[in-house]
């Protein structure tokens, strides 16, 4: 291995060995770090599907209280397995059940208007979700992984990042890269290689 690349291999930091599976079992014991890093990293996702599936901001975050709160709950009970299906999965279930309850709610409780006007507010809420939706395509995986990336950006060296960004993001050669940088195409290789192992350890299989 050259100076560079051990140089590389030197600047993680102890948090880029901790897994998805880690974080979760740490959040189960209610580890406040564990729990922060969960929401920090989910909360945008669970927001994405709150609007996307039809709701409003303010309601939008009435739910995301209540996704979290159902998973603080049960997060005991989640086993990832491939009977079961991902920590993704699970959450966007619940997601998608909470969503529903509030659609039910505002259709026992329309907003305090008499008539027509009443009927049509009505008349416009969404229906509940089916569980078949489950198996669209799911462009929120993408804000997932955006936000993954912005959480581990700090764990690596500005060229390091740089030469990940470039080849893995930005789709540029590696030799281009590399002489850009003043890196070897090698270098460049285990800078990106060690990002996206990084990122597959902060998502685990929960993004497929």
């Amino acid at each position: 291995m050259s100076d560079e690349q051990a140089k590389m291999t030197a600047d993680a930091t102890p948090s880029s060995t901790r897994t998805s599976h880690s974080l979760i079992e740490a959040a189960r014991i209610h580890d406040p770090a564990a729990w922060e890093r969960m929401v920090a990293l989910y909360a945008p996702l669970v927001l994405y599907w709150c609007r996307q599936w039809g709701l409003g901001e303010d309601d939008a975050l009435d739910v995301f209280q209540d996704v979290f709160h159902s998973i603080a709950i049960h997060l005991a009970t989640f086993r990832q397995d491939s009977s079961r299906g991902t920590f993704r999965g699970w959450l966007r279930t619940i997601t998608r059940n909470k969503v529903n309850d509030a659609f039910r709610r505002r259709r026992r409780e329309p907003h305090g208007v008499g008539g027509s006007e009443a009927q049509a507010q009505l008349t416009q809420l969404p229906q509940p979700i089916p569980l078949e939706e489950d198996d669209s395509a799911d462009r929120g995986v993408a804000a997932l992984m955006h936000r993954a990336l912005e959480l581990i950006r700090c764990e690596f060296e500005t060229r390091t990042w740089q030469a990940f960004w470039l080849t893995s993001v930005e789709g540029r050669a590696t030799n281009d890269v590399a002489d850009e940088l003043g890196m070897s195409p090698g270098a460049v290789r285990v800078a990106k290689s060690r990002v996206l192992h990084r990122l597959r350890a902060e998502l685990g299989d929960y993004i497929s």
